[in-house]
């Protein structure tokens, strides 16, 4: 390489660009990475993009993008999304797999941060032309007996904590290596963290989403117990040789759409990825072969159509606070017409919903009565909802009533959002006068 003046550093960096490698200089790329990189392997995990960074025609730096790392808990601490979310979001994050700065750093010190941020203000934009869909979050580990990540921390990583120090070696067994990492994260662009932990993503990225979940992110003991809540409802089903009993295909259907899946296909799918022990945590039976097998999607259809669904809400919800009591923290209720569920009158048939802010997870839904509203429905949803404290239910303008926050704040000991609009004039002037007083500096 040429030797450069340091004093000149600033004008000589201007001259750094980065490209994607040909596919003809695939073999170039490995054999500097397998020779030079300390980890002696060009090998990637899922997805990826090579980059290399020039400077008068040289190849001065080498960078892989590849697939995030399955579980990290300072990670999941740093973004706060939830299980569900984790598993199907966790592609719009990747890892930088790989760096590696070809000069020696006494030359041009900072080359590494240079040409580390080039590569990142074009990560998501190739990533979309590669693989149909942006990215907002990069990962990577770096062994701090070796070097100090300067170059992360000068692109706008945070370190967040150092790694367990375990490796993966298969999929539900990882080998302690005894070499603990620091990890760093970055945003992408700002507000990632917050755009991959919302409830709802907007329309735009919906599609982007996995289809199918990830992996499940329960343990096996947790399995059992909701197995073992299941067992109390009595299978309506007739006939001898039933292969799988309903407590097993009521739990896996309720992990399920936990993870996101959204019909029986996709229970199907979903259940089809779990592994043999979880499907034993279930209360899954061994078939002639000493395996065990999933329930198929007619078998979810045949148990699902038969059971009483409040009954079933009940029984998740429950289980879900054992899981995490955050979980029910931020409640949101509000009505929804169920499309081809027309009743004698020709009108279709309205539900009640309490849903969870976090896991968009349904645990309580109230048929409306014919010639009713939501309003006296209320009450009675919020009645049949699982015990839990400092619980705050949201709701729209509708359920601004005395009798809806009676119930809220005297019965369950909650908290209430309400939304408020001029319909109620009344309320509203009082509200707003008393806000004006007492709560917020003139």
């Amino acid at each position: 390489m040429k030797r450069y003046n340091i004093a000149d550093e600033p004008n000589v960096l201007k001259r750094v660009s980065v490209r994607l490698i040909e596919e003809y200089e695939r073999p170039r790329f490995d054999n500097l990475l397998e020779q030079k990189h300390y980890l002696c392997s060009a090998k990637m995990v899922g997805r990826s993009l090579r980059y290399v960074a020039e400077l008068d025609g040289e190849w001065v730096a080498l960078a892989c993008f590849s697939a995030a790392a399955l579980h990290l808990k300072a990670r999941e601490k740093w973004i706060r999304w939830s299980p569900r979310q984790r598993a199907r979001r966790l592609g719009f994050v990747v890892n930088n797999s790989r760096y590696l700065v070809l000069p020696e750093r006494e030359r041009l010190p900072n080359l590494a941060s240079r040409a580390l941020g080039l590569f990142l203000r074009r990560l998501s934009r190739d990533w979309q032309a590669r693989w149909g869909h942006p990215v907002f979050a990069v990962e990577s580990f770096v062994d701090e007996t070796r070097y100090r990540g300067v170059c992360y921390l000068a692109c706008g990583f945070e370190a967040v904590g150092p790694t367990a120090g375990f490796k993966r070696a298969s999929r539900d067994f990882y080998h302690e290596h005894g070499e603990p990492k620091q990890l760093f994260l970055k945003e992408l662009q700002p507000g990632a963290r917050a755009l991959l932990r919302r409830g709802r993503w907007p329309e735009e990225l919906i599609e982007h989403e996995k289809r199918i979940a990830g992996p499940c992110p329960w343990r096996a003991p947790d399995l059992k117990s909701l197995f073992d809540r299941f067992r109390e409802l009595r299978d309506e089903r007739k006939g001898h040789g039933l292969l799988h009993r309903q407590p097993f295909v009521l739990s896996c259907a309720a992990v399920a759409v936990m993870m996101g899946a959204g019909g029986y296909q996709a229970l199907e799918d979903v259940c089809s990825k779990f592994t043999q022990r979880q499907l034993r945590a279930l209360g899954c039976r061994r078939n002639r072969d000493g395996k065990y097998v999933p329930p198929s999607d007619t078998t979810f259809f045949r148990v699902l159509s038969k059971i009483e669904t409040r009954k079933f809400d009940q029984i998740v919800g429950e289980w879900m606070l054992e899981q995490d009591l955050s979980v029910i923290a931020r409640l949101a209720v509000d009505g929804k017409t169920l499309c081809g569920s027309a009743r004698t009158d020709g009108k279709a048939l309205q539900l009640l919903s309490a849903v969870t802010h976090r896991l968009r997870l349904t645990l309580a839904q109230l048929p409306i009565e014919d010639k009713s509203n939501e309003i006296p429905a209320f009450p009675k949803l919020v009645r049949d909802l699982p015990n839990a404290e400092a619980v705050l239910v949201t709701a729209d303008a509708m359920h601004c009533q005395q009798e809806s926050a009676r119930v809220i704040t005297q019965e369950r000991g909650w908290d209430y959002l309400f939304g408020l609009k001029g319909n109620q004039s009344g309320v509203l002037d009082r509200a707003e006068r008393l806000l004006n007083k007492q709560a917020f500096p003139p």
